[in-house]
């Protein structure tokens, strides 16, 4: 079986200066994994590279075993709640509506199955009494679950999300986790770039440590270490106690 997701040696480079530089990376099976790294250090850049939105100069990409053109409608994305225009004049049902438009034919509209659909997709996140709600009308953290819905409307294999749990309070953040394992469950992919240390031994299953180049990458039990910590981070000591205290309880998760 081809792997999930295969990075091989991607470098991506801004006015000739490297922000990602020969990445390899490779996901077998269906994880939730991390990309995790000081601020700089390229993760949001390889999502965007892995999704074609950035070019890169030089290696290449597979989504089980074919290019990501070939596979583009098993694929979702969740960007950074801070690339989105909210004062757009679309509802939240408009917005999670779009994640079901890779399965039209051209021309065709939406049927009352995909909207019937679409409104499932905002029951699961807790939002389908907000469906004609102005989406720049609701919370940051609010908005991140409409993007979510919007991604399980994707119907995808695998996604592909940039800091989900940025600005969301822990309610929210729960609620994205619990999808997010479902997902898992059901045979999904996650990809996520993550922020905080001291979650990605309760959350995640499989951590990349990048900082430009790739530090180490693999099951989280074995690569989210304090030798591969002080790697990525250099040192950063505040980072590091909080990372050891992860470590601790993650070693205790069930």
């Amino acid at each position: 079986m081809p792997a999930v997701l295969d990075i091989h040696d991607i470098t991506v480079a801004y006015q000739r200066k490297p922000v990602l530089w020969d990445v390899d990376l490779t996901i077998e099976e269906p994880q939730l994994a991390a990309i995790i790294g000081p601020n700089g250090a390229g993760k949001s850049t390889l999502i965007k590279a892995v999704l074609g939105l950035v070019p890169i100069a030089s290696g290449s990409v597979q989504v089980f075993g074919k290019s990501v053109a070939q596979t583009r409608k098993r694929i979702g994305y969740v960007p950074q709640r801070e690339s989105v225009d909210w004062d757009f004049p679309v509802s939240v049902l408009d917005v999670v509506m779009m994640g079901t438009y890779g399965g039209l034919g051209l021309f065709r509209r939406p049927s009352s199955a995909q909207w019937h659909f679409a409104q499932e997709c905002l029951a699961k996140v807790g939002l389908e009494s907000f469906a004609n709600r102005q989406i720049g009308q609701l919370s940051g953290g609010q908005q991140q679950r409409v993007f979510l819905a919007r991604a399980l409307a994707q119907q995808a294999d695998i996604y592909f999300m940039d800091e989900p749990m940025a600005g969301v309070d822990a309610a929210t953040e729960r609620i994205i986790f619990e999808l997010l394992k479902e997902l898992r469950a059901s045979g999904k992919t996650i990809v996520a770039v993550h922020h905080d240390l001291r979650t990605v031994p309760q959350y995640f299953d499989y951590v990349a440590l990048l900082n430009v180049r790739l530090v180490a990458s693999g099951p989280t039990e074995q690569i989210f270490t304090q030798e591969n910590l002080r790697k990525t981070y250099g040192g950063r000591l505040a980072l590091l106690d909080a990372a050891g205290d992860a470590l601790q309880a993650g070693s205790n998760r069930p």
